[in-house]
């Protein structure tokens, strides 16, 4: 009898203990995660996360959270919110394994975000799933949001080298931070889903490497051509195009192997420039029916003044000939480099400011 009650009580102790320990595992598929951006979501293993601006968001009950994740080159940098709070940095590697994003959280509900601040040239990113402890579960997800953007632009939208305070424009992954950009502070602004369908260097008809924006829009995977993006899945009711920076660029230095490879060894009359734009944005209106579509340029130096770029746009638009197709500069800042936290503030200001008093959405 004294041992039976010793064995009962060295169960209730083991089980207890065990109790105490239990972690729930909340796969990728799992319908209460949030995703915001270009994924697969409905792939068993993982959903790979590749453009700037991605985002993952969980409900929860429980102290602490981990998620299960790895990076393809370990050069990605994520923000980390919790309950909506101020964003904390975490660089990931190329182990497979599970990583802190809260600890000693109180008791009661709570949110967590992973914000991809990073572009996609830095590889991709696979989330294989979320772990709870200390008696943790899921709570049921937010309701969609009401509104819905998307941007499609270059190194400005990307947030690049946002984060380089010494002005130098380093291309260190560390400095790029597209939760900073004129695009990110926009949509959030208007509490509207948000994606960034960016690339530092690119163009609409030349870039600083073998691929232009109308190459690129359509992708889910950016990095694989034949990896087409649905667009039924996602009809946002604006959509920005900020580009042209890095075309007035690349147009004037003929030696660049990338103006041979797309224009040979002349440079193209304007009327090129403008039908390409216009080709793009129609390309867009095909598969977003609905959507306001604001052609933007800014805020760097194709935007000062007489520059043609602006003409351009402007020129495209007109042909267009679409009440729902807008144009909207956004003033040249003057100064060098990329924009600053404060020089993507002041282009949030104006792009907000020009939607406010132009779209009602």
């Amino acid at each position: 009898m004294k041992f039976s009650f010793y064995v009962l009580i060295l169960s209730i102790v083991v089980l207890t203990s065990c109790k105490s320990t239990t972690k729930t595992i909340i796969t990728n598929t799992n319908k209460d995660i949030t995703y915001w951006g270009r994924v697969n979501s409905n792939t068993t293993d993982s959903t790979d996360l590749h453009w700037s601006g991605t985002s993952i968001k969980l409900n929860f009950e429980g102290t602490s959270i981990q998620a299960l994740l790895q990076d393809e080159k370990g050069e990605n940098y994520y923000n980390v919110l919790v309950d909506n709070d101020s964003a904390k940095l975490l660089r990931l590697d190329t182990t497979k394994r599970y990583y802190t994003l809260a600890s000693n959280l109180k008791k009661g509900k709570h949110t967590v975000e992973l914000f991809k601040r990073t572009e996609w040239d830095k590889g991709k990113t696979s989330f294989f799933g979320f772990k709870l402890n200390k008696q943790g579960k899921i709570l049921p997800k937010d309701a969609p949001k009401a509104r819905k953007i998307e941007f499609y632009g270059n190194s400005i939208t990307a947030g690049y080298a946002v984060e380089d305070f010494t002005g130098k424009d380093r291309p260190d992954s560390t400095y790029t931070n597209n939760y900073l950009s004129y695009a990110a502070l926009t949509a959030r602004h208007f509490n509207a889903e948000y994606r960034a369908i960016c690339k530092s260097g690119i163009g609409v008809t030349v870039s600083w490497f073998p691929i232009i924006m109308p190459e690129l829009y359509n992708r889910l995977d950016p990095n694989n051509q034949n990896s087409v993006w649905d667009f039924s899945l996602y009809q946002p009711d604006v959509v920005v195009v900020n580009l042209f920076q890095n075309d007035s660029w690349i147009v004037n230095m003929p030696k660049n192997e990338e103006f041979k490879h797309r224009f040979g060894y002349k440079k193209p009359e304007d009327d090129f420039f403008i039908t390409a734009y216009q080709n793009f944005i129609t390309s867009l209106r095909k598969e977003y029916p609905k959507a306001k579509i604001i052609c933007a340029l800014g805020a760097m130096d194709a935007t000062k003044e007489n520059s043609k770029w602006m003409n351009f746009i402007s020129k495209a638009a007109a042909k267009i000939a679409d009440k729902n197709v807008y144009t909207h500069f956004m003033p040249y800042k003057n100064t060098p480099g990329h924009p600053s936290i404060n020089e993507q503030k002041e282009m949030a200001k104006s792009l907000i400011a020009f939607i406010d008093k132009n779209i009602n959405w």
